[in-house]
């Protein structure tokens, strides 16, 4: 990562999608909760909810109203069960797909779970000019996809670009 201009503390909320994990033991959420704390950034949210399309895109959708949130980092909820339903429930609440995310979260997921990887919905995109980075439930994928995905573009001295730059032309119409 090349810097050369000031680091930009962003806003974000963490929302883990599981039936089976409490607050007690979301080591995902926990891991992101406390990543992206560390990188400079605040926790601006966080909430533990069931693989229910409605309950998750209604906490999305008051999310993405606020606009002082820059971002909602999601775990869980992206494999093929018939539970997994974090794709159908956020991807219509998306004005952009960041294409390149899911790829790029997979692509790098083969070097370290081979074949497995295919079975991720891994997903990005913008919605109301807040990121959404939705990510598998377990804690190393969602290590992987903030070390050598997120971070770097949630900061703003990133070159040769970044997400975190972009936050001030995201509304323009």
């Amino acid at each position: 990562m090349k810097t050369d201009s000031a680091f930009t503390p962003l806003r974000l909320c963490v929302l883990t999608v599981s039936d089976s994990r409490t607050a007690a033991d979301d080591s995902s959420g926990d891991y992101l909760a406390g990543a992206l704390v560390e990188a400079g950034h605040e926790l601006a949210g966080r909430a533990l909810l069931p693989d229910n399309r409605y309950q998750l895109r209604a906490c999305v959708s008051q999310w993405i109203a606020d606009e002082t949130l820059d971002g909602v980092l999601v775990t869980g909820g992206t494999g093929f069960t018939g539970r997994d339903s974090t794709p159908e429930a956020l991807l219509p609440l998306l004005d952009k797909e960041m294409p390149g995310f899911g790829e790029m979260f997979r692509a790098i997921s083969f070097e370290e779970i081979g074949t497995s990887t295919m079975q991720s919905r891994a997903f990005a995109g913008l919605a109301n000019g807040t990121f959404i980075f939705c990510l598998p439930g377990s804690t190393s994928a969602c290590r992987t996809g903030w070390e050598k995905l997120i971070r770097a573009q949630l900061d703003a001295r990133t070159r040769p670009c970044n997400l975190a730059n972009l936050r001030p032309r995201l509304r323009e119409s």
